[in-house]
Protein backbone atom coordinates (compact mmCIF):
# COMPACT_ATOMS: atom_id res chain seq x y z
CA UNK A 1 0.00 0.00 0.00
CA UNK A 2 1.24 3.94 -1.39
CA UNK A 3 0.15 7.21 -0.75
CA UNK A 4 1.29 9.58 -3.58
CA UNK A 5 2.64 13.26 -2.66
CA UNK A 6 3.74 16.20 -4.56
CA UNK A 7 6.71 17.08 -1.84
CA UNK A 8 9.52 16.00 -2.73
CA UNK A 9 11.17 19.65 -3.43
CA UNK A 10 9.00 20.05 -7.10
CA UNK A 11 9.41 15.99 -7.85
CA UNK A 12 6.79 13.21 -7.53
CA UNK A 13 6.66 10.99 -4.53
CA UNK A 14 5.64 7.51 -4.39
CA UNK A 15 5.80 6.10 -0.53
CA UNK A 16 5.31 2.98 0.17
CA UNK A 17 5.27 1.20 3.51
CA UNK A 18 7.41 -1.80 2.60
CA UNK A 19 9.12 -2.99 -0.75
CA UNK A 20 11.18 -5.86 -1.74
CA UNK A 21 13.42 -2.92 -3.13
CA UNK A 22 12.52 0.79 -4.55
CA UNK A 23 15.09 0.17 -7.03
CA UNK A 24 13.21 -2.96 -8.55
CA UNK A 25 9.67 -0.49 -8.08
CA UNK A 26 11.37 2.22 -9.62
CA UNK A 27 12.33 -0.03 -12.78
CA UNK A 28 9.07 -1.89 -12.84
CA UNK A 29 7.23 1.50 -13.35
CA UNK A 30 9.31 2.48 -16.04
CA UNK A 31 8.75 -0.92 -17.72
CA UNK A 32 4.97 0.23 -17.52
CA UNK A 33 5.40 3.67 -19.09
CA UNK A 34 6.27 5.66 -16.06
CA UNK A 35 8.00 8.73 -17.81
CA UNK A 36 9.81 10.58 -14.46
CA UNK A 37 11.02 11.64 -12.75
CA UNK A 38 9.80 10.18 -9.63
CA UNK A 39 10.79 9.51 -6.63
CA UNK A 40 10.31 5.83 -4.78
CA UNK A 41 10.49 5.20 -1.04
CA UNK A 42 9.81 2.70 1.20
CA UNK A 43 9.89 2.32 5.05
CA UNK A 44 10.91 -1.30 5.09
CA UNK A 45 12.82 -3.19 2.35
CA UNK A 46 12.43 -6.77 2.21
CA UNK A 47 14.90 -7.99 -0.42
CA UNK A 48 17.37 -4.71 -0.87
CA UNK A 49 20.12 -4.87 -1.91
CA UNK A 50 23.64 -3.02 -2.64
CA UNK A 51 26.74 -3.39 -4.82
CA UNK A 52 28.05 -6.71 -6.32
CA UNK A 53 24.89 -8.45 -5.11
CA UNK A 54 24.88 -7.59 -1.52
CA UNK A 55 21.47 -7.61 0.57
CA UNK A 56 20.90 -5.52 3.27
CA UNK A 57 18.67 -5.76 6.15
CA UNK A 58 16.31 -2.12 5.91
CA UNK A 59 14.57 -1.99 8.67
CA UNK A 60 12.27 0.86 9.12
CA UNK A 61 14.04 4.41 10.59
CA UNK A 62 16.59 4.65 7.73
CA UNK A 63 16.01 6.22 4.35
CA UNK A 64 15.31 3.51 1.25
CA UNK A 65 14.92 5.72 -1.75
CA UNK A 66 14.87 5.98 -5.75
CA UNK A 67 14.77 8.29 -8.43
CA UNK A 68 13.80 6.90 -11.82
CA UNK A 69 14.87 8.90 -14.23
CA UNK A 70 14.16 7.85 -18.30
CA UNK A 71 15.52 9.42 -21.49
CA UNK A 72 17.23 11.87 -19.29
CA UNK A 73 21.04 10.04 -19.38
CA UNK A 74 22.82 9.70 -22.63
CA UNK A 75 24.56 6.27 -23.71
CA UNK A 76 27.26 5.81 -21.64
CA UNK A 77 26.58 8.14 -19.27
CA UNK A 78 24.72 6.29 -16.48
CA UNK A 79 28.00 5.62 -14.30
CA UNK A 80 28.83 9.00 -13.53
CA UNK A 81 25.48 9.83 -11.70
CA UNK A 82 26.93 7.87 -8.91
CA UNK A 83 29.36 10.27 -8.59
CA UNK A 84 26.34 13.40 -9.00
CA UNK A 85 24.13 11.48 -6.47
CA UNK A 86 26.78 11.28 -3.72
CA UNK A 87 27.31 15.10 -4.19
CA UNK A 88 23.69 15.36 -3.76
CA UNK A 89 23.20 13.50 -0.97
CA UNK A 90 26.52 15.05 1.16
CA UNK A 91 24.52 18.41 -0.06
CA UNK A 92 21.37 17.18 1.66
CA UNK A 93 23.10 15.75 5.04
CA UNK A 94 25.16 18.75 5.52
CA UNK A 95 21.83 21.09 4.72
CA UNK A 96 20.10 18.73 7.77
CA UNK A 97 22.90 18.59 10.09
CA UNK A 98 25.35 21.22 9.29
CA UNK A 99 27.60 19.97 12.82
CA UNK A 100 28.43 17.16 10.53
CA UNK A 101 29.84 19.15 7.33
CA UNK A 102 33.17 18.61 8.68
CA UNK A 103 33.31 14.85 8.88
CA UNK A 104 31.70 13.99 5.94
CA UNK A 105 33.39 12.50 3.23
CA UNK A 106 32.72 10.51 -0.13
CA UNK A 107 34.54 7.22 -0.66
CA UNK A 108 35.15 6.30 -4.51
CA UNK A 109 32.68 5.09 -5.84
CA UNK A 110 29.61 4.77 -4.05
CA UNK A 111 29.73 5.86 0.14
CA UNK A 112 29.37 8.45 2.62
CA UNK A 113 31.52 8.10 5.15
CA UNK A 114 31.48 10.15 8.63
CA UNK A 115 34.73 9.98 10.80
CA UNK A 116 35.54 7.43 8.34
CA UNK A 117 32.79 5.34 9.18
CA UNK A 118 29.96 4.24 6.27
CA UNK A 119 26.40 5.12 6.89
CA UNK A 120 25.34 5.77 3.10
CA UNK A 121 25.23 4.26 -0.06
CA UNK A 122 24.44 4.39 -3.48
CA UNK A 123 23.01 2.04 -6.11
CA UNK A 124 22.57 2.95 -10.05
CA UNK A 125 21.02 0.17 -11.94
CA UNK A 126 19.76 0.34 -15.73
CA UNK A 127 17.06 -1.05 -17.97
CA UNK A 128 16.48 -0.64 -21.79
CA UNK A 129 13.34 -2.30 -23.48
CA UNK A 130 12.19 -2.26 -26.73
CA UNK A 131 8.85 -0.21 -26.00
CA UNK A 132 9.97 1.85 -23.27
CA UNK A 133 13.05 4.52 -22.86
CA UNK A 134 16.35 4.07 -20.99
CA UNK A 135 15.37 3.81 -17.75
CA UNK A 136 17.61 4.63 -14.98
CA UNK A 137 17.12 3.89 -11.43
CA UNK A 138 19.63 5.74 -8.56
CA UNK A 139 19.35 4.01 -5.02
CA UNK A 140 20.11 5.97 -2.04
CA UNK A 141 20.43 3.79 1.07
CA UNK A 142 20.96 5.98 4.64
CA UNK A 143 21.54 5.05 8.30
CA UNK A 144 19.35 8.00 9.83
CA UNK A 145 18.31 5.94 12.97
CA UNK A 146 20.39 2.66 13.00
CA UNK A 147 22.80 0.56 11.77
CA UNK A 148 23.76 -3.43 11.15
CA UNK A 149 25.92 -4.70 12.92
CA UNK A 150 28.48 -8.10 12.68
CA UNK A 151 29.73 -5.42 9.33
CA UNK A 152 33.58 -5.88 8.56
CA UNK A 153 34.54 -2.92 8.84
CA UNK A 154 33.10 0.61 10.37
CA UNK A 155 29.50 1.73 10.29
CA UNK A 156 27.27 4.54 11.55
CA UNK A 157 24.47 6.36 11.92
CA UNK A 158 23.55 9.99 11.69
CA UNK A 159 21.07 9.85 15.25
CA UNK A 160 24.44 7.91 16.94
CA UNK A 161 26.34 10.45 15.03
CA UNK A 162 24.43 13.53 17.18
CA UNK A 163 21.60 14.50 13.89
CA UNK A 164 18.15 13.83 14.51
CA UNK A 165 17.44 14.54 11.06
CA UNK A 166 14.45 11.90 9.90
CA UNK A 167 14.10 10.37 6.43
CA UNK A 168 11.09 12.07 5.48
CA UNK A 169 13.99 15.78 6.49
CA UNK A 170 16.39 13.94 4.66
CA UNK A 171 14.43 13.51 1.42
CA UNK A 172 12.76 16.75 0.99
CA UNK A 173 16.59 18.04 1.11
CA UNK A 174 17.54 15.66 -0.92
CA UNK A 175 15.63 15.97 -3.89
CA UNK A 176 15.99 19.78 -3.61
CA UNK A 177 19.69 19.18 -3.92
CA UNK A 178 19.66 16.17 -6.49
CA UNK A 179 18.43 18.70 -8.95
CA UNK A 180 20.57 21.58 -8.63
CA UNK A 181 23.46 18.52 -9.09
CA UNK A 182 21.99 17.30 -11.89
CA UNK A 183 21.41 20.33 -13.34
CA UNK A 184 24.92 21.32 -12.97
CA UNK A 185 25.66 17.51 -14.79
CA UNK A 186 24.03 18.68 -17.85
CA UNK A 187 23.53 15.57 -19.15
CA UNK A 188 27.22 14.33 -19.15
CA UNK A 189 28.49 17.65 -20.04
CA UNK A 190 29.25 19.02 -16.38
CA UNK A 191 30.85 16.01 -15.71
CA UNK A 192 34.13 18.15 -15.13
CA UNK A 193 33.05 20.04 -12.46
CA UNK A 194 30.93 17.25 -10.79
CA UNK A 195 34.26 15.20 -10.78
CA UNK A 196 36.08 18.52 -9.34
CA UNK A 197 33.61 18.96 -6.56
CA UNK A 198 33.57 15.36 -5.56
CA UNK A 199 37.22 15.21 -5.30
CA UNK A 200 37.16 18.05 -3.15
CA UNK A 201 35.12 15.76 -0.44
CA UNK A 202 36.97 12.60 -1.25
CA UNK A 203 37.98 10.24 1.10
CA UNK A 204 41.97 8.71 1.00
CA UNK A 205 42.47 11.05 -2.05
CA UNK A 206 46.52 11.64 -1.88
CA UNK A 207 47.13 8.24 0.53
CA UNK A 208 47.52 4.72 0.09
CA UNK A 209 44.77 2.40 -0.12
CA UNK A 210 43.89 -1.10 -0.46
CA UNK A 211 42.07 -1.78 -4.14
CA UNK A 212 40.17 -4.99 -3.79
CA UNK A 213 39.27 -6.87 -7.37
CA UNK A 214 37.20 -9.85 -8.37
CA UNK A 215 40.59 -11.51 -8.88
CA UNK A 216 42.85 -9.82 -6.78
CA UNK A 217 43.99 -6.52 -4.44
CA UNK A 218 46.00 -4.09 -5.53
CA UNK A 219 48.05 -1.50 -2.92
CA UNK A 220 48.77 2.10 -3.95
CA UNK A 221 48.52 6.27 -3.58
CA UNK A 222 44.92 7.15 -4.39
CA UNK A 223 46.22 9.85 -6.74
CA UNK A 224 43.03 11.54 -8.80
CA UNK A 225 39.66 10.25 -10.96
CA UNK A 226 40.36 10.21 -15.03
CA UNK A 227 37.92 12.42 -17.10
CA UNK A 228 35.21 9.47 -16.84
CA UNK A 229 35.21 8.65 -12.68
CA UNK A 230 37.70 6.16 -12.86
CA UNK A 231 39.67 5.84 -9.62
CA UNK A 232 43.28 6.44 -10.94
CA UNK A 233 46.20 4.30 -8.31
CA UNK A 234 49.88 5.02 -8.22
CA UNK A 235 51.29 1.72 -7.69
CA UNK A 236 54.53 1.05 -5.86
CA UNK A 237 56.47 0.81 -9.18
CA UNK A 238 55.35 4.15 -10.12
CA UNK A 239 52.93 3.37 -12.60
CA UNK A 240 49.32 3.63 -12.60
CA UNK A 241 46.73 1.96 -12.53
CA UNK A 242 43.06 2.88 -14.03
CA UNK A 243 39.95 1.26 -11.50
CA UNK A 244 36.98 0.92 -13.11
CA UNK A 245 35.22 -1.53 -10.50
CA UNK A 246 36.56 -2.44 -7.02
CA UNK A 247 36.32 -1.83 -3.60
CA UNK A 248 38.63 0.70 -1.35
CA UNK A 249 39.62 0.35 2.27
CA UNK A 250 42.39 2.00 4.38
CA UNK A 251 44.94 -0.55 4.93
CA UNK A 252 44.36 -1.06 8.52
CA UNK A 253 40.68 -1.74 7.81
CA UNK A 254 40.47 -4.25 5.16
CA UNK A 255 38.07 -6.77 5.94
CA UNK A 256 37.94 -10.53 4.72
CA UNK A 257 36.39 -11.87 2.09
CA UNK A 258 32.39 -12.61 2.24
CA UNK A 259 30.46 -14.24 -0.51
CA UNK A 260 27.59 -12.28 -1.65
CA UNK A 261 23.97 -13.68 -0.75
CA UNK A 262 22.37 -12.59 -3.48
CA UNK A 263 23.05 -12.65 -7.57
CA UNK A 264 22.72 -9.26 -9.36
CA UNK A 265 20.71 -12.01 -12.33
CA UNK A 266 17.77 -12.08 -9.96
CA UNK A 267 17.11 -8.12 -10.81
CA UNK A 268 15.62 -6.80 -14.13
CA UNK A 269 18.04 -4.10 -13.50
CA UNK A 270 22.09 -4.13 -14.24
CA UNK A 271 24.01 -2.52 -11.73
CA UNK A 272 26.56 -0.12 -13.45
CA UNK A 273 30.49 -0.29 -13.37
CA UNK A 274 31.34 2.98 -10.93
CA UNK A 275 27.89 2.24 -9.21
CA UNK A 276 27.06 0.76 -6.19
CA UNK A 277 26.65 0.74 -2.45
CA UNK A 278 23.29 0.19 -1.73
CA UNK A 279 19.72 0.67 -1.44
CA UNK A 280 19.59 -1.05 2.01
CA UNK A 281 21.09 -0.25 4.56
CA UNK A 282 25.42 1.15 4.87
Amino acid sequence: MHLNHQDAAGVRLIAHDTLPSTNAEALRLAREGEAGPLWVTARRQTAGRGRRGNAWSSEPGNLYASLLLTDAVPPGKAPELCFVAALALHDAVSHVAPTLLAKLELKWPNDLLIDGAKFAGILIEAETTQSAPPAVAIGIGVNCAHHPAGIPYPVTDLAACGSAATPAALLAALSGAMQARLQQWDRGTGFARIRADWLARAAGLGGDIIVRLPDRELTGKFETLDRIGRLMLRLPAGTLEAITVGEVFAPSLTPTRRASPVALGSSPGQALPLSGGGNGES
